[in-house]
Protein backbone atom coordinates (compact mmCIF):
# COMPACT_ATOMS: atom_id res chain seq x y z
CA UNK A 1 0.00 0.00 0.00
CA UNK A 2 1.83 3.22 -1.01
CA UNK A 3 2.24 5.70 1.32
CA UNK A 4 0.42 8.76 1.67
CA UNK A 5 1.89 12.18 0.33
CA UNK A 6 2.51 15.02 3.00
CA UNK A 7 2.55 18.02 0.76
CA UNK A 8 3.57 20.99 2.59
CA UNK A 9 1.52 23.94 3.60
CA UNK A 10 0.93 26.51 1.01
CA UNK A 11 3.45 29.66 1.77
CA UNK A 12 1.27 32.79 1.69
CA UNK A 13 1.24 35.25 -1.00
CA UNK A 14 3.63 37.80 -0.15
CA UNK A 15 0.81 40.25 0.46
CA UNK A 16 -0.46 38.18 3.66
CA UNK A 17 2.67 37.44 4.59
CA UNK A 18 3.28 39.13 8.18
CA UNK A 19 5.35 42.31 7.35
CA UNK A 20 8.85 41.60 9.19
CA UNK A 21 9.45 44.35 12.23
CA UNK A 22 11.92 46.37 11.92
CA UNK A 23 14.98 46.05 14.29
CA UNK A 24 14.71 49.82 15.58
CA UNK A 25 14.79 48.20 19.32
CA UNK A 26 18.08 46.60 19.16
CA UNK A 27 20.02 47.27 22.52
CA UNK A 28 16.89 48.49 24.52
CA UNK A 29 15.91 46.48 28.06
CA UNK A 30 12.46 47.05 28.93
CA UNK A 31 10.54 45.20 32.16
CA UNK A 32 6.94 44.78 31.68
CA UNK A 33 4.90 44.98 34.54
CA UNK A 34 1.57 43.15 34.34
CA UNK A 35 -1.23 43.20 36.44
CA UNK A 36 -4.22 41.35 36.75
CA UNK A 37 -6.99 42.13 34.77
CA UNK A 38 -9.16 40.94 31.58
CA UNK A 39 -7.36 42.89 29.44
CA UNK A 40 -3.72 41.21 30.32
CA UNK A 41 -4.74 39.20 26.80
CA UNK A 42 -3.36 43.26 24.95
CA UNK A 43 -0.01 42.65 26.37
CA UNK A 44 0.77 39.84 24.79
CA UNK A 45 0.36 41.48 21.80
CA UNK A 46 2.32 44.21 22.65
CA UNK A 47 5.04 42.32 24.35
CA UNK A 48 5.38 40.13 20.98
CA UNK A 49 5.76 43.29 19.01
CA UNK A 50 8.60 44.68 21.14
CA UNK A 51 10.83 41.54 20.96
CA UNK A 52 10.21 40.99 17.10
CA UNK A 53 11.99 45.08 17.15
CA UNK A 54 14.83 43.71 18.91
CA UNK A 55 14.13 44.95 22.29
CA UNK A 56 15.08 42.66 25.77
CA UNK A 57 11.58 42.51 27.41
CA UNK A 58 11.75 40.81 31.08
CA UNK A 59 8.06 40.55 32.34
CA UNK A 60 7.24 41.07 36.27
CA UNK A 61 3.28 39.45 36.71
CA UNK A 62 1.35 39.86 39.80
CA UNK A 63 -0.15 36.85 41.28
CA UNK A 64 -3.84 38.02 40.20
CA UNK A 65 -1.96 38.34 36.34
CA UNK A 66 -1.11 35.01 36.22
CA UNK A 67 -4.35 33.98 36.76
CA UNK A 68 -5.63 36.02 33.24
CA UNK A 69 -2.32 34.23 31.22
CA UNK A 70 -0.60 31.71 32.42
CA UNK A 71 3.41 32.78 32.77
CA UNK A 72 4.67 30.35 30.41
CA UNK A 73 2.50 32.45 27.56
CA UNK A 74 5.15 35.92 27.92
CA UNK A 75 8.06 32.81 28.88
CA UNK A 76 7.45 31.82 25.15
CA UNK A 77 7.16 35.61 23.54
CA UNK A 78 10.00 36.89 25.56
CA UNK A 79 12.59 33.40 25.42
CA UNK A 80 13.39 34.91 29.08
CA UNK A 81 11.70 33.40 32.65
CA UNK A 82 8.61 35.54 34.01
CA UNK A 83 9.55 37.09 37.21
CA UNK A 84 6.10 36.32 39.76
CA UNK A 85 7.64 36.64 43.43
CA UNK A 86 10.36 38.64 45.79
CA UNK A 87 11.33 35.12 47.33
CA UNK A 88 12.43 33.71 43.66
CA UNK A 89 15.33 35.82 42.70
CA UNK A 90 17.07 35.59 39.09
CA UNK A 91 20.17 36.25 40.74
CA UNK A 92 21.10 34.65 44.45
CA UNK A 93 22.53 37.85 45.52
CA UNK A 94 19.90 39.93 44.35
CA UNK A 95 16.82 39.08 46.22
CA UNK A 96 14.63 42.15 45.47
CA UNK A 97 15.60 42.10 41.63
CA UNK A 98 17.36 45.58 41.72
CA UNK A 99 19.71 44.50 39.30
CA UNK A 100 16.92 44.55 36.84
CA UNK A 101 15.69 47.92 37.45
CA UNK A 102 19.30 49.05 36.57
CA UNK A 103 19.49 47.67 33.41
CA UNK A 104 15.71 48.89 32.33
CA UNK A 105 15.31 51.40 30.00
CA UNK A 106 11.75 51.55 30.29
CA UNK A 107 9.21 50.37 32.98
CA UNK A 108 6.07 49.92 31.53
CA UNK A 109 3.26 48.50 33.26
CA UNK A 110 0.25 47.39 31.53
CA UNK A 111 -3.06 46.62 32.87
CA UNK A 112 -2.51 49.43 35.38
CA UNK A 113 -5.16 48.52 38.47
CA UNK A 114 -6.06 50.58 40.46
CA UNK A 115 -4.50 48.96 42.87
CA UNK A 116 -1.14 49.56 41.56
CA UNK A 117 -1.62 52.95 41.25
CA UNK A 118 -2.43 53.41 44.35
CA UNK A 119 0.72 51.27 45.77
CA UNK A 120 2.71 53.74 43.50
CA UNK A 121 1.57 56.68 44.56
CA UNK A 122 2.00 55.79 48.38
CA UNK A 123 5.18 54.10 47.99
CA UNK A 124 4.00 50.80 48.96
CA UNK A 125 6.18 47.93 48.24
CA UNK A 126 4.39 43.99 49.04
CA UNK A 127 5.04 42.12 46.44
CA UNK A 128 7.72 42.15 43.49
CA UNK A 129 6.43 45.05 41.26
CA UNK A 130 5.53 47.42 43.67
CA UNK A 131 9.29 46.78 45.22
CA UNK A 132 10.62 47.57 41.82
CA UNK A 133 8.71 50.58 41.19
CA UNK A 134 10.21 51.49 44.18
CA UNK A 135 13.48 50.85 42.71
CA UNK A 136 13.04 52.39 39.56
CA UNK A 137 15.83 54.89 37.78
CA UNK A 138 14.40 55.10 34.10
CA UNK A 139 10.98 56.56 32.67
CA UNK A 140 7.62 54.70 33.87
CA UNK A 141 4.71 54.09 31.37
CA UNK A 142 1.38 53.37 32.92
CA UNK A 143 -1.56 51.83 31.17
CA UNK A 144 -5.13 52.01 32.87
CA UNK A 145 -7.78 49.60 32.48
CA UNK A 146 -9.91 49.09 35.18
CA UNK A 147 -14.18 49.66 35.17
CA UNK A 148 -15.16 53.01 34.26
CA UNK A 149 -16.64 54.12 37.86
CA UNK A 150 -13.28 52.95 39.64
CA UNK A 151 -11.69 55.33 37.32
CA UNK A 152 -13.90 58.50 38.06
CA UNK A 153 -13.09 57.15 41.66
CA UNK A 154 -11.81 60.42 43.55
CA UNK A 155 -9.08 58.15 45.35
CA UNK A 156 -7.99 57.02 41.46
CA UNK A 157 -8.01 60.33 40.36
CA UNK A 158 -6.11 61.74 43.12
CA UNK A 159 -3.07 58.96 42.69
CA UNK A 160 -3.02 59.33 39.08
CA UNK A 161 -2.36 62.98 39.94
CA UNK A 162 0.18 61.90 42.37
CA UNK A 163 1.95 59.94 39.97
CA UNK A 164 1.98 62.28 37.37
CA UNK A 165 3.38 64.45 39.67
CA UNK A 166 6.13 62.10 40.24
CA UNK A 167 6.92 62.03 36.77
CA UNK A 168 5.48 58.99 35.44
CA UNK A 169 3.78 58.79 32.19
CA UNK A 170 0.34 57.73 31.53
CA UNK A 171 -1.54 56.44 28.58
CA UNK A 172 -5.15 55.99 28.15
CA UNK A 173 -7.37 54.42 29.26
CA UNK A 174 -9.41 54.48 26.49
CA UNK A 175 -13.42 54.80 25.91
CA UNK A 176 -15.98 51.48 24.89
CA UNK A 177 -17.24 48.17 25.73
CA UNK A 178 -15.54 47.07 29.37
CA UNK A 179 -15.88 43.62 30.29
CA UNK A 180 -18.20 44.35 33.23
CA UNK A 181 -20.55 45.24 30.10
CA UNK A 182 -20.61 49.01 30.24
CA UNK A 183 -19.89 51.62 27.69
CA UNK A 184 -17.33 54.47 29.13
CA UNK A 185 -13.84 55.46 30.14
CA UNK A 186 -11.66 52.31 30.90
CA UNK A 187 -10.34 50.13 28.48
CA UNK A 188 -6.58 49.66 28.17
CA UNK A 189 -5.26 51.38 24.90
CA UNK A 190 -4.62 49.68 21.93
CA UNK A 191 -1.14 47.64 22.06
CA UNK A 192 -0.48 49.60 18.57
CA UNK A 193 -0.98 53.31 20.76
CA UNK A 194 1.03 51.64 23.70
CA UNK A 195 3.69 50.07 21.95
CA UNK A 196 3.97 53.43 19.88
CA UNK A 197 4.47 55.21 23.24
CA UNK A 198 6.86 53.42 24.21
CA UNK A 199 8.89 53.64 21.50
CA UNK A 200 8.65 57.73 22.07
CA UNK A 201 9.94 57.36 25.23
CA UNK A 202 13.11 55.22 24.40
CA UNK A 203 16.50 57.20 23.97
CA UNK A 204 16.38 58.04 20.18
CA UNK A 205 19.73 56.19 19.76
CA UNK A 206 19.51 52.59 20.36
CA UNK A 207 22.28 51.58 22.42
CA UNK A 208 24.07 48.92 20.18
CA UNK A 209 24.98 52.05 18.07
CA UNK A 210 26.01 54.29 20.29
CA UNK A 211 29.40 55.56 20.31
Amino acid sequence: MAAHSQNPSPALPPDEAAPIKPQDLNGFEIVVGICGGIAVYKVCSVVSDLVQRGAGVTCVMTKSATKFVRPLTFEALTGRKVLTSLWKPQYAFDSQHIKLTEAADLFVIAPATANIIAKAANGLADDLLSTLLTSVDCPVLMAPAMNDRMWKNPAVAANVARVKEFGYHMIGPGEGWLACRTVGKGRLEEPTTIVDSIVELLPKKSKSNAG
